[in-house]
């Protein structure tokens, strides 16, 4: 990878098992020589994401995902490759190299996300001591208002904004420039002056998992015509989209714990509210729609979310397409249903822990819940709207997983409607399907590849994988004609050269992610589940297969021999090519012969 020593890169990862950092972020379960699991990058009720300890790679046989344990963490974590890189060295306690960058952009960039990271944590801090500097008194009695513990307080980190330019000139004396001030967001210019982008408010930084504050949120204290809560702009180290509150907090709990569910807020308070009240495994939307990274962050915790949104009748129509894309995700769904016009702080003030622990009880699966908030748009004491409520209810319970769940689904249909079950059993067999939604990862993936492409495949990831039948393989001989082939033969033949061992996550290095050679090398991953590679029917193959390249590649030579030909006028050149094509039939022949 540029811009990081290649020997440093090999002295990072010999430090590191993948299958130890996979076991962190999801459950694995051994099979023969491999690690399986679910795969976290797309939706799969079967295994078939394989953590291979020997070569230290990750491959799904489903999507196709692929990669090295740095590839593996930088997935996981949402980060680029470089602050992968220095995660996982301070991790083993192996210092960054010097010169670990090789341009002044890259340079930059880096520069500027760990200044704007600083900016963040002196901010936190100055926000902190405001609350505890005796000037917060407004601030103080929210907070008592609110009946927040002050170990919760302390937890979360809340801090407090006095007023508009105490902090731009703090942070002017910490010594950053106005751009740098104005690019982390907390520091906004209005008519040529800096002010704090939270003046006046209550401040709920936003911390990501890796215990780094990135963003603040902030509550005004009375009313205004300002927005009650707003979050600073995204930046460089702050996508909305990509980041839950409290997520912090959830690893911590998750390192404690196993967690069984997650439950889904919208904001700052009500998560706050919950975890004062004993339930800690909740995290906060902040008010987005929800999104595939969303979805993603939480399956790394557990696989059943439990969307606790307010009561009123907006709140409870609020991301349907949200929920559904967490159930695209394979999380398991449900939502809890809160008295009308409640949300879940004031559950928790008004009822305590037990009477939202029975919210929690009621929890309903999401296709449920889409029929109920179906329901509350008709009124099914008329028979045009009933009958029109019956055809939409009809499409959601065709989404439904499984026939036994429709069956029930169409029962309570029957007995809210009166029409008999089988009137509506035979609307639902009429009834089109609907197209699930579902991740960017595809599911099973096509593969078009010609028998010659799929044979030189097999070669290759036998030579990679140390097949038995490959020890005397002259590997020279093989006409590779696939670049990417070559290149992996190329890198084969020297380590048998130099009489080293092939390690496999190094050839992760070779092409850049997301390109067509990127994604022929997770064609050829396909095979390392190693159960191709024994006995004599993988044996015959290879060797059916070296021969149908090297005689492809002379069908190759005499193709382009006659169409030169074809283009010659000089009687010496027509008998030269004609001679030639002659020396490689009788080689065709010959091998034909020889494998015979």
């Amino acid at each position: 990878m540029p811009g990081i020593d290649q020997d440093f890169l090999r002295t990072l990862k010999d430090k590191l098992n993948i299958v130890d950092v996979a076991s962190g972020y999801f459950s694995l379960e051994k099979r023969g020589g491999s690690y399986w699991a679910c795969c976290p990058f797309h939706h799969e009720k079967t295994a078939s994401f394989s953590v291979n300890e020997s070569g230290q790679f990750y491959h799904c046989f489903g999507c196709g995902a692929s990669g090295d344990v740095i590839k593996l963490v930088s997935e996981m974590e949402t980060l680029d490759f470089m602050d992968t890189v220095k995660l996982l060295a301070e991790r083993v306690g192996l210092p960054m190299p010097q010169t670990a960058f090789d341009s002044r952009r890259t340079a930059e960039n880096k520069r500027r996300r760990d200044t704007i990271l600083k900016i963040m944590n002196d901010c936190a801090h100055f926000y902190l001591d405001n609350l505890n500097s005796g000037k917060a008194d407004a601030h103080i009695q929210y907070i008592l208002n609110r009946r927040i513990p002050s170990g919760v307080v302390r937890s979360f980190g809340l801090g407090a904004s006095l007023n508009f330019t105490d902090l731009p000139r703090f942070l002017m004396q910490k010594g950053y420039s106005k751009q740098d001030m104005i690019d982390s967001g907390t520091v906004n210019e209005v008519e040529g002056r800096l002010v704090d982008a939270q003046g006046g408010r209550l401040i709920f930084p936003i911390i990501n998992a890796l215990d780094e504050v990135i963003a603040f949120g902030g509550r005004v204290l009375k009313k205004t015509d300002f927005a009650k809560y707003k979050n600073t702009k995204e930046t460089v180290v702050f996508n909305k989209s990509k980041t839950l509150y409290n997520i912090n907090l959830l690893k911590k709990l998750k390192r404690s714990q196993t967690i069984k569910e997650v439950i889904m807020v919208e904001g700052y308070m009500d998560t706050i509210s919950l975890y004062s009240a004993g339930f800690k495994n909740v995290v906060a939307s902040m008010g987005t729609s929800l999104t595939q990274d969303q979805a993603r962050l939480i399956k790394r915790y557990t696989d059943t979310v439990l969307i606790s949104y307010d009561g009123d009748a907006a709140g409870q129509k609020a991301n349907l397409r949200g929920l559904d894309i967490l159930k695209g995700e394979g999380l398991n769904v449900k939502v809890v249903p809160l008295p009308e016009g409640l949300d879940p702080d004031d559950v928790i003030k008004q009822q305590g822990a037990e009477g939202y622990q029975r919210c929690l009880d009621a929890a309903m699966p999401l296709i449920d819940y889409k029929l109920l908030v179906l329901e509350r748009g008709y009124d099914l004491t008329k028979t045009e709207d009933k009958r029109r409520y019956v055809s939409e209810a009809i499409r959601i319970v065709k989404t439904a997983d499984s026939a036994a769940e429709q069956e029930d689904l169409l029962k309570k249909l029957r007995d809210k409607t009166g029409f008999t079950y089988e009137s509506l059993n035979r609307d639902l067999a009429a009834a089109p399907s609907q197209l699930e939604i579902k991740s960017d990862k595809r599911e099973e993936r096509a593969d078009n590849a010609s028998a010659s492409l799929k044979a030189s495949r097999f070669v290759i990831a036998s030579l990679l994988f140390g097949a038995d039948y490959t020890a005397d393989t002259d590997i020279r001989a093989i006409p590779f004609t696939n670049e990417i082939h070559a290149i992996l033969a190329k890198y084969i033949l020297s380590k048998r050269l130099m009489d080293e061992r092939i390690h496999l996550s190094e050839i992760f290095e070779f092409f850049e992610e997301n390109s067509p050679e990127y994604e022929e090398l997770t064609r050829i991953l396909d095979y390392s589940d190693g159960a191709g590679f024994t006995g004599e029917v993988a044996r015959k193959y290879f060797a059916d297969s070296v021969l149908k390249l090297k005689i492809d590649y002379i069908d190759g030579e005499i193709g382009e021999l006659k169409a030169k030909s074809k283009k010659l006028t000089d009687i010496d050149g027509i008998k030269q090519c004609a001679a030639r094509i002659d020396e490689l039939t009788i080689q065709k022949e010959k091998l034909k012969n020889g494998a015979q």
